[in-house]
């Protein structure tokens, strides 16, 4: 079964329309090489132990053309709720908690036929670029399992690059899906905000957060987006727009204008890593487009700064439900409701948690909050009116996803601020609302290196169509 796991999810959804192969025999296949690399990359929080049993019932049924997804398996990141399956966000807190419904986005995976096979490991409440802040421990990267796979979404990127399934969902909030995509070698999309609902997902940053697949192929994740994408009612936040066909037509980039931020390109990009983007950028030009010269110039310069305070705050604000009163970790023997609250919270929440709760109340706390952030959101405009420039003259923006490669567990997970900065091209894109693509473009000295193509607001159809051509 090795090869049928190493297929696409386009070629396996093919096999099993026609009949080549049945939705048991694929979802056994993938619970068995589950079996045999979760002993060293630990992808997965929780193994769906009924996925066998609803491959089965769909055996039964037959093939439907009308469910894009019908008898593929995927996962899903632990942010995300699944009805009768735990859902931790990587976090003690929530240890045992099983959600009563799913989220949206499981919904419309249900709906389209795939099979949850599991629950990726994730940095806890997503506040990671590692997958090392995790209650559950941390995920390593299948290509160098001495290495990080990068986070928080970090599970489902190395559970799509080890082929224990054919896609994942992920979260990203200031760069989560992309970055992981990028050091585990595979496809990740952060659609634009409200492009896909965020009902059911656990929050971490509200106006910055967004659902979006994990792949091995860009016309797989165009599949993908094409079957969570849509308007929910339930979320405030989601965009009424039609979903676009994302069909994926282009053979070459003529005509195309492809924005290169002079900034993304400058110091701090490592020279190995500078050197497969320079290559991509040759093969982008070999292929008809026209690279043009653009700057970002708040992006790079006040996007770390800006980000966290609002993510920051906005996490003390949504993490403050968590009280070990109405569910998740309870401290037993409290003295009385204060006592309570705070073992419950300093017992529940990791160290990095605490640390971005502390600052997001500090920066929203009286006498401080015009300081930092409404200074934020001022500077957060700003971001996006240079993304908005820049893009007024080009189809789409073409840049690094990280700095550097895939680093060594432990490296950095003591430096907070160094790791924080490991999100200096991709923290941005959350910030402006914008549609990012990230895919692999090369190798630097052995690792996985990917780029991002940025779009205007929806147009994730452009990206995917510019990134099918670039990826083959």
């Amino acid at each position: 079964m090795t090869d049928l796991l190493q297929a696409s999810l386009s070629e396996v959804r093919g096999k099993l329309a026609r009949r080549e192969v049945s939705a048991e025999a694929v979802v056994k296949a993938s619970l068995e090489r589950i079996a045999a690399s979760e002993p060293t990359i630990h992808a997965l929080i929780t193994v769906h132990g009924q996925a066998l049993e609803g491959a089965r019932a769909l055996d039964a049924q037959g093939p439907d053309p009308s469910k894009p997804l019908w008898g593929v398996p995927v996962t899903v990141k632990d942010a995300i709720a699944t009805k009768g399956l735990r859902t931790t966000a990587g976090s003690k807190i929530l240890g045992d908690f099983t959600p009563f419904y799913d989220a949206f986005v499981v919904e419309k995976l249900k709906a389209a036929g795939a099979v949850i096979v599991g629950k990726n490991n994730m940095d806890e409440f997503a506040m990671g670029s590692s997958t090392e802040n995790s209650a559950f421990g941390p995920t390593r990267n299948p290509r160098d399992p001495e290495r990080i796979p990068g986070g928080s979404s970090g599970g489902s990127a190395a559970s799509v690059a080890a082929c224990q399934c054919y896609a994942s969902l992920g979260t990203d909030t200031g760069g989560s899906i992309r970055q992981p995509a990028a050091l585990c070698g595979c496809v990740g999309l952060k659609p634009t905000y409200g492009r896909v609902s965020r009902y059911g997902v656990i929050a971490y940053g509200s106006s910055l957060d967004q659902v979006g697949p994990l792949t091995r192929t860009v016309e797989d994740a165009a599949i993908m987006l094409s079957v969570i994408a849509g308007h929910d009612k339930r979320d405030s936040t989601s965009s009424p727009r039609p979903v676009d066909a994302y069909a994926l037509s282009r053979s070459d980039l003529k005509g195309v204008r492809l924005g290169v931020p002079r900034e993304f390109m400058a110091e701090g990009l490592d020279g190995p890593v500078a050197a497969a983007c320079r290559d991509a950028l040759d093969r982008a030009r070999d292929l008809g487009a026209e690279l043009v010269d653009v700057s970002l110039p708040h992006a790079t310069r006040h996007a770390i700064a800006a980000y966290y305070i609002v993510a920051m705050a906005e996490a003390s604000s949504n993490l403050s439900r968590f009280d070990g009163v109405r569910y998740g970790y309870r401290a037993a023997d409290a003295a009385n409701l204060d006592d309570l609250y705070c073992r419950s919270r300093s017992e529940g929440f990791g160290q990095e948690v605490q640390r971005r709760i502390l600052l997001g109340t500090y920066v929203l706390s009286a006498g401080y909050y015009d300081a930092y952030y409404k200074k934020a959101a001022q500077v957060r405009r700003l971001i996006r009116e240079d993304y908005l420039a820049a893009l007024g003259s080009c189809d789409a923006l073409f840049g690094p996803v990280s700095p550097v490669t895939a680093w060594k567990l432990g490296s950095i997970i003591d430096d907070p601020l160094k790791m924080y900065l490991m999100d200096i091209y991709t923290v941005s894109l959350n910030l402006a609302g914008l549609p990012g693509l990230s895919f692999p473009v090369g190798e630097a000295e052995g690792l996985p290196v990917g780029m991002q193509i940025i779009g205007r607001d929806f147009d994730e159809a452009t990206l995917l169509d510019i990134g099918n051509v670039l990826s083959r």
